[in-house]
């Protein structure tokens, strides 16, 4: 006896792994290309929108240097100047000494070194002799 003939066996339709990536990664490409194109249309857009700017303010900068006529003065009412109301500025005094915490401390030990207390009594003040000065101007 002969065994039965049996049917021809349908294979299974396989799905791989790495099919499922290779689909997943050209829709990715496919996404990076079209962000691409999007990027560089925007910039081309933006660069002709500047250009157009640009046009647009020189063209704005040349009409505002096109020179006009001044209007004539009014000579009719002729110009008189008013005394001023404010008070004129009092002068100071200059102050040609420096103060103490000012002067460099070797410096100011060197001076008191050069000429002792009983020196620098007797001799006049630059203010003292500012003020000399100033009164016999004055007074003159």
């Amino acid at each position: 006896m002969k065994p039965p003939v049996k049917k021809n066996t349908i294979p299974i339709d396989l799905k791989l792994h790495n099919d499922i990536r290779a689909v997943e990664r050209a829709r990715f490409a496919h996404q990076v290309v079209e962000k691409r194109r999007l990027i560089k249309q925007y910039k081309m857009e933006r660069e002709r929108q500047q250009k157009l700017e640009e046009q647009e303010e020189i063209k704005r900068l040349r009409k505002d240097l096109i020179p006009k006529a001044q209007l004539m003065p009014y000579f009719d009412r002729p110009f008189v100047p008013r005394r001023s109301e404010k008070q004129p500025t009092v002068p100071r005094e200059p102050r040609f000494c420096i103060p103490r915490h000012k002067t460099i401390k070797c410096c100011r030990m060197s001076c008191n070194d050069m000429s002792g207390p009983s020196q620098l009594q007797h001799l006049p003040s630059s203010v003292e002799k500012t003020e000399a000065l100033y009164k016999n101007r004055v007074l003159q």
